[in-house]
């Protein structure tokens, strides 16, 4: 059986939903599993808080203030983490602004590219795409919905959707066992 590569996804997590709102935390699961995942201190013209969007990610502004790290280090360290590479995300929408927005608030150019995931996705995927990652955030219970846990919950159901389309496609092209 062969196996599905893995793509290297990127999440970030914000501090609304608006166009005010900015990258509070990035997180980078890389194709060998390995994960990267940082708190960003605001800068000082970064103010929107949206409670709602605090909801779900769980982190406080004041969290940020004392946890989290300058933008020029989190950019920095994306770039020698990621390399010159492409990472996919399935919020490519605001995650590129947001991506963007962090890099041009540390001064340093990202080395890698941000790119759509439907962009790999096969339409067979897509249409499997809520149901294994329904299964996938199923299986890992209580786990924070945070920016890493994200893009492994993404990796994972895109790796599984391959593999469940690859098998359907094989069983169709199996010859019949029956006889006539």
């Amino acid at each position: 059986m062969r196996t599905t590569t893995r793509p290297a996804i990127l999440d970030i997590e914000a501090s609304g939903f608006g166009a005010s709102s900015y990258p509070i935390e990035v997180g980078v699961v890389l194709g060998d599993g390995r994960r990267y995942c940082r708190l960003i201190a605001p800068c000082a013209e970064w103010t929107h808080w949206d409670a709602q969007a605090a909801c779900l990610h769980g982190i406080t502004r004041a969290t940020l203030l004392r946890h989290g790290c300058p933008p020029v280090a989190v950019a920095h360290a994306l770039n020698d983490w990621v390399g010159a590479s492409t990472v996919y995300s399935d919020g490519w929408v605001v995650d590129d602004r947001w991506l963007r927005q962090l890099f041009f608030a540390a001064g340093v150019n990202a080395r890698f590219r941000l790119s759509p995931l439907e962009s790999i996705l096969h339409e067979a995927q897509m249409q499997r795409w809520h149901a294994i990652q329904d299964e996938v955030r199923a299986e890992q219970r209580g786990a924070r919905h945070r920016a890493s846990f994200d893009a492994y919950v993404v990796q994972e159901t895109y790796v599984r959707s391959a593999v469940a389309c690859r098998d359907d496609h094989l069983a169709r092209r199996a010859p019949s066992s029956s006889h006539t």
